[in-house]
């Protein structure tokens, strides 16, 4: 079944993968962009801005809209955040909310804040202790309301750690393992979600493709791991050594606190949902990175 679909953070390292899979699977997809940005070449395009009063989003009729634009944990104005990524979701809604039958909003897993040692699902309460993560929250509760209140069908998918050929995982930890300037914060030993790009995409097309109404979704691999393990794998697999720590202190100076913050929030949580509508391709990290240190290699993006 075809589809009209328009996706924001199009040009993204995870709005790009998707739009490319939405179009060879054949839907009819509109990439909304800001200006001086690439999309893919089959994909409609729309050159705006969401923080833009002005925005047109000129498309009669849109079965769904994927929401993945947002200011990453790297900013620290909070300003900035509330702008972009609550400003700018009530912006989008305003200009769709009479044109789209389903939204699907991608968020992370900071919103579960701190757990403790519980196997988290979606039925754990929300409890974010980060601003950027806060004001994702609210967007995301911004947007369940007024669904809701027009008839339009709302999902949310909570991301793990996104890792692939783009992004932080090459360029914050494969180059900086290259360089031998990568240091984990304190000592790594907190547990993350990991999810290889493919399942995050594989993952986003089945919730669309089963027609899923307001529904959300924790999508991370089968294996949760120590940060450290994931890091030493990554290591071994472009042979370097493995690397130091560095105090926390230090750590939040050079990227912020937020970001440390939910770095080393440690969590393990249950894909068991969304197994049930989507197989994984990478069950673990430990199949996952030489996968993508492979396609790597293939672009010469590493020797």
């Amino acid at each position: 079944m075809t589809r009209s679909i328009l996706v924001t953070g199009a040009t993204g390292f995870i709005g790009s993968r998707l739009v490319e899979k939405l179009v060879e699977k054949e839907h009819n997809v509109t990439s909304l962009i800001r200006k001086g940005k690439h999309s893919h070449p089959k994909s409609r395009k729309i050159i705006g801005d969401l923080t833009d009063s002005n925005l047109d989003i000129s498309i009669e009729k849109i079965d769904c809209v994927f929401h993945l634009a947002s200011h990453t944990p790297l900013e620290k104005n909070k300003k900035i955040l509330e702008k972009v990524n609550l400003g700018g979701t009530k912006n989008l809604f305003n200009q769709i909310k009479d044109k789209t039958k389903s939204i699907i909003y991608i968020s992370g897993l900071g919103v579960y804040g701190d757990p403790g040692e519980g196997i988290v699902d979606e039925s754990f309460p929300y409890n974010p202790t980060t601003d950027f993560v806060k004001i994702r929250l609210d967007a995301q509760k911004f947007l369940e309301k007024n669904c809701k209140d027009v008839g339009i069908n709302f999902s949310v998918i909570h991301f793990g750690d996104v890792y692939g050929t783009r992004g932080w995982f090459y360029e914050f930890l494969i180059k900086r393992l290259l360089k031998h300037t990568f240091r984990l914060p304190k000592n790594g030993n907190y547990y993350k979600g990991f999810v290889h790009i493919e399942d995050a995409v594989g993952s986003m097309v089945s919730v669309l493709e089963n027609n899923l109404k307001n529904e959300s979704y924790i999508v991370a691999d089968s294996s949760p791991a120590k940060f450290r393990e994931f890091v030493d794998f990554t290591a071994d697999q472009i042979r370097v050594k493995h690397p130091g720590n560095v105090p926390v202190f230090l750590a939040k100076a050079v990227i912020g606190g937020d970001l440390i913050k939910l770095l080393m929030t440690s969590m393990k949580v249950s894909n068991k949902k969304i197994s049930q509508i989507y197989q994984f391709k990478f069950p673990s990290y430990r199949d996952g990175i030489p996968n993508v240190i492979s396609e790597l290699k293939s672009k010469r993006l590493l020797k």
